[in-house]
């Protein structure tokens, strides 16, 4: 019978590892793209946030590689990562052995959550240097992420607006039944419809607490009773001037938004398409607002309002801020379509391939456009009139000025028919007594025209195309593949930091795998084409320091 030959296996030996740790890594693997894109990026603005004195902080280019490596593993826990650095090879060499806990992981997040953008923008720039995007062409779309606060932190803006009227009639009645007469001046000084402040509440209970104090302990039974209930009033006065203060609180944080969570007061109370419950219940959540080119992130932000028409032109300013320059053409879908953007991209010098509300309807073989519609009746330019379908004129009798929520005002001119009465189509045309007036909006009809125009071309097909697998795909790898669909920090500054790192760690994902894809030798030509664009990421940051300095 032959005999068996093991492999030598001493699991107590004192060397188990290798020498080289790095010799049990793929050279092809995404770990060494981390760190040969780290060690390329400028992070001198991380030496102001560090002490020259006191024991040696670990170096910010290995935290900051750890933490994107774990990122781009779906893993974005601190107690996770530190428990990686102790057993997994990757975390091992990309820590060069170092074993920093969860505390200081955690702490490294929140520590460099401002400087962390310019990161970013960084690694946006070494991608367009490579050539993966070329920040000409930015595909707009938002999605809503549930905050960490719980669903039933709510305070809601008509609730406090209610219950502080209400609390206004209980003041006016209070006052009046207060004897004093330090109380009676302060509240004549007002009639009935006036706002009290809870610094004016302050003062007359001080005052009227001080009066109290002056009075000598009576001696009676009746002035017994009527000494405890001026007390009691005091109290309830001291009551209403805290809740008082508590709705202005509520008010003063909501500023514009009709919500907010008591826990995380930058988040607001939204509908969000991931509802288990099916029933439409509202959560609190941030809008974010992505700019995508290639199915790379090149732009985000967070906004608490959840339409998405009121955030394009602050997130195309972004995009302005960050890379000195505007997007030659934006893409976005109908909910972007207004005139308020339609008119900042075109003074702007943007192509704007955003749709507007019913563009898909007119795309249809079938489609017709009603006649009775105020906007598909004929226009004539020249004398300023319109035409209705029974081919009666439509003299203009004014402009209606509207005020959006951003502060626009959009300009309606107002056309009223001469005689509508007996008209064979009035019962199609509208039910209203008199003569039919219609508004239009001649500024936004024509914006409407050369986004059709530029839509419907040969580029605007393309784009369209394009559209749908850009910001929507990135969507649904980052909530569903990555796993990233609700956030783990309370505060909107937390929540961009943590959202920074996740974008840094999907595009370089993403550029792993569309290296593979291509077949490329990316780690020989990585080296070369990395310190010419350092060099290029250099020269962008000397010039807006030296904008800033000079600002």
């Amino acid at each position: 019978m032959a005999k068996i030959h093991y492999r030598p296996y001493i699991p107590n030996q004192t060397v188990l590892f290798p020498q080289r740790i790095d010799e049990d890594i793929a050279e092809n693997d995404p770990v060494r793209m981390v760190d040969a894109l780290v060690e390329s990026l400028n992070l001198e603005s991380f030496r102001k946030l560090y002490k020259e004195c006191g024991r040696s902080p670990y170096h910010p280019k290995m935290m900051l590689k750890v933490i994107l490596y774990a990122y781009m593993n779906n893993i974005y826990s601190c107690r996770k990562i530190e428990k990686l650095l102790h057993r997994d090879i990757h975390y091992i060499w990309l820590a060069g052995y170092e074993k920093p806990d969860f505390i200081t992981i955690n702490r490294f997040r929140n520590r460099v959550k401002k400087e962390i953008n310019e990161v970013f923008t960084q690694t946006v720039l070494l991608l367009s240097s490579k050539g993966f995007i070329s920040l000409n062409v930015e595909y707009i779309d938002g999605t809503k992420i549930e905050s960490r606060s719980n669903k039933y932190t709510f305070v809601w803006r008509k609730t406090v607006e209610r219950n502080r009227e209400r609390l206004m009639k209980k003041i006016h009645v209070l006052l009046g039944q207060i004897d004093d007469v330090i109380v009676q001046e302060k509240s004549s000084e007002s009639n009935e419809e006036a706002r009290f402040t809870p610094a004016m509440l302050t003062e007359m209970a001080g005052e009227l607490r001080h009066a109290l104090e002056q009075v000598p302990e009576p001696s009676t039974k009746e002035a017994k009773t009527e000494l405890k209930k001026k007390r009691k009033q005091l109290k309830e006065l001291e009551e209403h001037r805290d809740k008082l203060q508590e709705y202005d609180n509520h008010l003063d944080t909501l500023q514009d938004r009709n919500s907010y969570s008591k826990t995380d007061k930058d988040a607001t109370f939204m509908r969000m398409k991931e509802d288990a419950m099916r029933n439409g219940q509202t959560k609190p959540g941030y809008n974010l607002q992505i700019g995508t080119e290639n199915q790379f992130i090149t732009d985000f932000a967070f906004f608490p309002n959840p339409t998405d028409t009121l955030t394009m032109i602050p997130f195309l300013k972004s995009f302005s801020d960050r890379y000195d320059r505007a997007a030659h053409t934006v893409v976005a879908d109908s909910g972007y379509g207004s005139e308020e953007n339609y008119r900042f991209m075109s003074e702007n010098g943007m192509e704007a391939y955003v749709k507007y509300n019913y563009f898909h309807m007119e795309q249809r073989p079938r489609f017709k456009p009603d006649p009775f519609k105020a906007e598909n009746f004929y226009y004539n330019e020249e004398h300023d009139y319109c035409i209705c379908p029974m081919g009666q004129r439509m003299q203009r009798i004014g402009t209606r000025h509207q005020k959006t929520a951003s502060g626009y005002v959009s300009e309606n001119a107002r056309y009223r028919a001469i005689r509508c009465e007996g008209c064979p189509l009035r019962c199609r045309c509208f039910k209203a007594k008199g003569n039919r007036t219609i508004e239009l909006n001649h500024r936004l009809r024509r914006y409407k025209q050369k986004a059709k125009e530029l839509l419907c071309s040969e580029e605007g097909l393309k784009h369209r195309k394009q559209r749908c697998i850009e910001p929507e795909a990135v969507f649904g790898q980052i909530k569903y593949n990555m796993n990233y669909q609700r956030f783990r920090h309370f505060g909107k500054d937390k929540v961009f930091m943590d959202f920074c790192f996740f974008a840094m760690a999907f595009n370089i994902k993403k550029m792993c795998a569309k290296m593979k894809e291509e077949g490329i030798n990316w780690l020989i030509k990585l080296f070369h084409e990395l310190t010419a664009a350092l060099f290029r990421c250099w020269e962008h940051i000397n010039r807006s320091n030296s904008q800033n300095i000079a600002a």
